[in-house]
């Protein structure tokens, strides 16, 4: 699936800005439990709702980083090399922001060099950096493709995503196991059939 993505989440500023305290996210968390039958006030669940704001903290980190300060620095120094670059199976874990559930998967991250190129390290970060937000996959689809095009500025970039979501294996249909998968493609790979082939080839090629 080739996602186009036009309305992008506020900036980590824009949200620092109605963020609220530490207590009133423990608050809202005794409210859960309550909510889902249970007493707060129990011993196992004292300090529940602490330990539920301070993993959420470490979960959803991605909105507290910048990607164009990830990307921000390149390397020109390539010996001529100009054909492609792929990193596959990177593993993230993202939720789902229909259900706030675990959404698995691995990530593969393409792009054609245009002159300079990226740390390897970076493009594993990005795909952290956006999976560590509440996602669709579609869209977190697009965000990747989309941050490296825009920082890079390479010849072309692809990116598949094929993830598990617990809100189908958990919930609703209860289907464990099935996978999506989603693609998005920019310049020579949406132009050019041969270049997407050669890259879908890639990373199927085990």
């Amino acid at each position: 699936m080739d996602a186009i993505i036009k309305n992008f989440p506020q900036t980590p500023a824009d949200l620092e800005a109605d963020r609220p305290s530490q207590k009133e996210a423990e608050d809202a968390v005794r409210t859960l439990l309550r909510w889902a039958g249970d007493d707060p006030s129990r011993e196992g669940l004292l300090d529940t709702p602490a330990r539920v704001a301070k993993a959420y903290r470490e979960l959803f980190a991605g909105y507290d980083m910048d990607p164009e300060d990830v990307l921000g620095r390149t390397f020109e120094e390539v010996a001529g090399y100009d054909d492609m670059v792929l990193v596959r199976d990177i593993p993230f874990f993202s939720h789902c922001e229909h259900h706030m559930v675990p959404i698995i998967g691995k990530a593969h991250v393409a792009y054609m060099p245009d002159g300079k190129v990226l740390g390897l390290s970076k493009i594993a970060r990005v795909v952290e950096i956006y999976g560590r937000r509440l996602q669709t996959q579609e869209t977190m689809t697009a965000q990747i493709a989309k941050a490296i095009d825009d920082t890079l500025a390479p010849r072309g970039v692809a990116v598949m995503i094929e993830a598990e979501h617990m809100c189908m294996a958990m919930r609703g249909v209860q289907k464990q196991g099935s996978t999506t998968l989603t693609t998005t493609f920019t310049g020579t790979f949406k132009t050019e059939p041969a270049d997407q082939a050669r890259f879908m080839t890639m990373v199927r090629s085990r």
